[in-house]
């Protein structure tokens, strides 16, 4: 009866799995069939699959009208900069908050976390002035800047939460060893929490890969990455739906295949310290 009990859950947590993977995986699978048809099939409703024409014209449009590599490394050099100016700050700033608490630290962590509930737009004119006045508007710089300041506070409570997992009598003992805060950090923290860490550089990669409402104000042509590359398929005369779907998936197939091959370790990075 046990053994019928639990092969009837599994049936059912297979069956819920499976169709939210499908709901998720929809979307991907439907801009990559029409990125493989015509403008004119591409519009059709409903989308004819089989009888219509595949062919490969979109993305050889859309190679000959944008320099596709370029905003690519304008993608990976904003995205890995950002993570990694990031993970430079909040390493320091978590091992504080975790392990030489304050009366304030959670208060300073809630606040942190309560800048990311701030609309863009609010604070978008004066950043976009003051990018003008430093003379950083549209270049890779500026955006690394911006994007590692606005994921910042995930970074810290990503790192926050795995420095807890962390005994902190390891630390001590590395103290009474003469090590001092450097050493403590680099020699003895870090690869305590590497799963941690290496999960939190994958996340924060992929969100400043797929940021857009910062990379379409503050840029136009030089440091244009992924995302404008998409929003210039967009025009006043309405939307390419062909090439506009060729266009994303050469943008999202990168961080795609990244997260396939990282998967294991992400998960591994997410659930550190859940078992004891």
């Amino acid at each position: 009866m046990a053994r019928a009990v639990t092969t009837r859950r599994k049936a059912v947590t297979s069956v819920i799995a499976w169709t939210v993977a499908t709901l998720i995986f929809f979307p991907i699978l439907w801009i990559f069939v029409l990125s493989l048809k015509t403008e004119g099939d591409a519009i059709k409703t409903p989308l004819e699959i089989l009888g219509s024409t595949w062919t490969l014209e979109s993305y050889a449009v859309v190679q000959e009208r944008s320099d596709y590599f370029k905003h690519f490394t304008n993608s990976v050099i904003v995205a890995v900069g950002s993570t990694l100016l990031g993970i430079l700050v909040a390493v320091p700033a978590a091992w504080s908050m975790a392990f030489v608490p304050s009366k304030r630290t959670r208060g300073i962590l809630m606040w942190m976390l309560s800048t990311k509930m701030l609309p863009a737009v609010g604070v978008l004119y004066p950043i976009y002035l003051l990018f003008i006045e430093l003379g950083i508007l549209d270049s890779r710089i500026g955006l690394v800047i911006v994007l590692m300041l606005i994921n910042l506070p995930i970074i810290v409570w990503m790192l926050y939460t795995y420095f807890r997992e962390i005994p902190a009598e390891i630390l001590e003992a590395a103290r009474m060893d003469g090590a001092g805060m450097r050493s403590e950090l680099l020699y003895v923290l870090t690869p305590m929490a590497i799963p941690g860490i290496a999960s939190t550089i994958l996340l924060n990669v992929i969100l400043a890969w797929n940021e857009a409402f910062w990379t379409l104000n503050l840029t136009a042509a030089k440091a244009a990455p992924l995302t404008a590359f998409i929003a210039s398929y967009s025009s006043p005369e309405g939307l390419f739906y062909a090439k506009l779907s060729a266009a994303s998936v050469m943008a999202i197939a990168p961080i795609l295949v990244m997260g396939w091959f990282s998967q294991k370790q992400l998960v591994r990075g997410l659930t550190f310290g859940a078992v004891k």
